[in-house]
Formats: structure tokens, sequence, C-alpha cells
């Protein structure tokens, strides 16, 4: 089986069991192939733990999950040096980070020391301590939640720390038939418990699927697309006035990595070997949601970072 046909049968899967938000397994997959974290914001109860957590059971690697809470100190998510008195030596005792798979519960909900300790072994794949630097492994992957019900006694990330994130996924409650089929499964899995995983993906083949996605074919035209929808989140005035007034930051140039790596995601998920001007705009929303920040007028006539997105989509020409 191709490294492509493994990731779809893994899609499917997983979609099975992660009912009504096929958005989130989708980004799951593409922040594993683009080598990205994610930040996902829903409402509790949302299969948010669940799908990480599932995903970790079809990959031969570990899985953590980390609850921020507001006493959390760094040491508790990176490691701590220990005294061992046997030896009369400190001994550095590796944190939950250094899983493979690592879920960052309300993320929110922890101090800034804490958050910031994260987001630079997010960033820097290694975690220092004392003199001494410790390299994170190669298949590392976070997914950070966010709660946006309850804001009080939260502290929100700055947003040049979200930038570190690959997406930004909004995720919301299923519909009718899905709630149907969530029930359904509840019960069936309560009756008889949860099915084995059959299908396991090793490190090896999730980094050789990395390179099929790297060398994945981009036109021209779909490149200076690409660049050119990133090139308007900066300079809005060149194609709508009205954007000048609304927008008061655009997307660094990690956004427009991430846009090219998320765009060839896509396309490799679906089964297709190049990349169309449909797969930048499939994915631009969670990749800009948070790299387009809104002036503070933009928020009085409650015009929202994804209604930005959407006209930047429409004001930008499509290459032929």
């Amino acid at each position: 089986m191709s490294h492509q046909a493994k990731f779809q049968a893994l899609r499917d899967q997983l979609s099975k069991r992660i009912i009504g938000q096929e958005r989130l397994v989708d980004r799951l997959l593409m922040a594993l192939l683009a080598d990205g974290h994610l930040l996902v914001e829903g409402a509790p109860g949302l299969a948010k733990t669940k799908a990480i957590k599932a995903l970790s059971e079809h990959i031969d690697g570990d899985f953590h999950r980390i609850q921020f809470t507001p006493d959390l100190l760094p040491s508790d998510v990176t490691g701590s040096e220990i005294y061992r008195a046997e030896t009369g030596h400190f001994e550095f005792q590796k944190g939950p980070i250094f899983h493979n798979l690592v879920l960052a519960d309300e993320v929110n909900r922890a101090p800034a020391k804490v958050q910031s300790a994260l987001l630079e072994a997010m960033g820097e794949r290694q975690v220092s301590v004392g003199l001494k630097t410790f390299p994170l492994d190669p298949l590392f992957l976070v997914m950070a939640t966010q709660n946006p019900i309850e804001q009080e006694g939260t502290y929100p990330l700055p947003e040049a720390q979200l930038d570190r994130f690959l997406f930004h996924v909004q995720i919301d409650h299923p519909d009718a038939t899905a709630e149907r089929d969530i029930l359904r499964l509840a019960r069936e899995d309560y009756r008889q418990g949860e099915p084995g995983t059959e299908l396991v993906i090793t490190p090896e083949s999730i980094f050789q699927a990395r390179q099929e996605v790297a060398g994945l074919y981009m036109a021209d035209a779909v490149e200076d697309y690409l660049v050119a929808l990133i090139l308007a989140t900066r300079h809005p005035g060149e194609i709508d006035p009205d954007l000048t007034r609304w927008i008061a930051y655009g997307a660094s140039p990690r956004g427009t990595i991430s846009l090219d790596r998320c765009a060839r995601a896509q396309a490799w998920l679906d089964g297709r070997d190049f990349v169309s001007p449909d797969d930048v705009r499939a994915v631009a929303f969670d990749v800009l949601r948070h790299r387009v920040l809104p002036t503070f007028e933009a928020e009085a006539e409650g015009i929202t970072p994804d209604q930005l997105i959407q006209r930047l989509i429409d004001r930008v020409p499509v290459p032929a």
C-alpha cells in the first residue's frame, strides 16, 4: 500500500470514529504531514480529545495529555532536574512534552510562562534546562485546545505566539444526522467496547509521506496566487480601500510557508499529484485566521477575521 493510500485509509477510519468533525480530522492529518501544530477552538464535548487520541492509536508513537491549569509550572511541561542521592548528581527528568503527540488541553488556562515554555518547544523542537539542551523527537505534534465559552480566569495567547501554530481550527456542534450517528456509535461502544486498531503507520512512513507532499507539483501561477493572497493581507488597501480600515496586521512569511505546506497536504490527501488554487483556498481560513488581525474599528463593527479572509479571497484574482 502506498503512503498516500495509507493516509486516505487512516482518514476514512478516523472519520468513522470522529463523527461530524471531518474538518478536524483532515486538519490533524495535514498538520502531521506538514510537520506543524494546531490550535483547536470549540465548546466542550466536541471530540477534540477523542480525535487526537484516536490518531495516536494509529501511529507507532506515544501520546500524552496535559491539562493546563492556573497553577501549572513550566517544569510541569518541559521537565526538571531531580537530585539523585545515590549518585550525588542532578538528573534531568523529561516532562510530557517529550512525547510524539501532545494534547495541551485548555491552553489558555495556564499563565504566560507555561504557554511560552510550550510554544518555545514547539518552535525550536528542543528544551533547554540550565546549560543543557534536549532535542525533541523528530515526530512531534502538539494539538492545543481553547474553550470559547468560559473566558474568566484565562490567559489569552499573544498574537505573536499564535503564529507558531500551523492551523487555528474552529469547530461547531454536529448536525442532526451526525448527532444520531454519534449516539448509535456511543451506544455500540458501550455495549461491545471500542474496536481494535488494525492500521498502524510508522514514523518512517510519515517522514516519507512528508517528502512526497513537499515534492508535489505546484505551477508558477498557483504559487504566484498563494503569494498574492499573503501580500494582500499586508497591503489590503491595494485591492480594497475598506480593508485598510479593518486589517491591522497581515500574515508573516511563516504564514506563507504554512499556506504552501497545507495546500500541498490538502491536494495529496485528496489523491492528486499537483496543487490547484482550490487547495490554497480550502486551507486559507484555518491557516490565516490567527494571522490576520482586525483593527479595533473592525471589531467594533462586528467584522471577524473569517469575513476579512473571505473578502481577500474574493478580491485576489484566481489564475486561469
